[in-house]
């Protein structure tokens, strides 16, 4: 399959300048695309998993792919959520690629390796901090990229 072009998402939010928000249009449009290309749904992966978007962010991107009649809950976790769960005041998550690589070189690929999981999308989440563009009032641009990772029986 080839790969799709890159495109920078910048999206209107109520906190333009948090680092969690952007990526969350980033995650909803990335992860439309890459289910509209394979010809998927939500439910033809065992998990569908984002870097860290933390609480605030998980529920944006549940509430945007929700308004493209695409419905993530039943199989969507995010890493940042994953690690700090809800004891913790860690409302907007942690450090993104931390949590990501944590949880997928953890209990994500141990669950693949026992025959848990089989198939899953992970997709990174990032913001493009430039403190240029916040003094100058400009949102953060949010980044996601991801790919599927399926268990061979071989």
């Amino acid at each position: 399959m080839p790969m799709r072009q890159h495109r920078t998402i910048f999206k209107s939010t109520e906190r333009p300048h948090s680092p969690k928000t952007p990526s969350s249009p980033a995650a909803a449009d990335t992860l439309s695309a890459l289910l509209e290309d394979l010809g998927a749904q939500p439910r033809d992966f065992d998990c569908i998993v984002t870097g860290d978007l933390g609480h605030i962010g998980a529920d944006l991107l549940l509430t945007l792919l929700r308004g493209d009649s695409i419905d993530l809950s039943p199989v969507y976790s995010d890493c940042g959520s994953l690690i700090f769960g809800d004891e913790q005041d860690a409302h907007a998550g942690g450090s993104g690629c931390g949590c990501s690589a944590a949880v997928l070189c953890g209990p994500l690929l141990r669950d693949m390796h026992r025959g848990k999981i089989h198939r899953l999308v992970f997709a990174g989440t990032g913001a493009m901090m430039s403190p240029t563009s916040v003094q100058q009032g400009q949102p953060i641009a949010g980044i996601c990229h991801a790919v599927v990772l399926e268990r061979s029986e071989a």
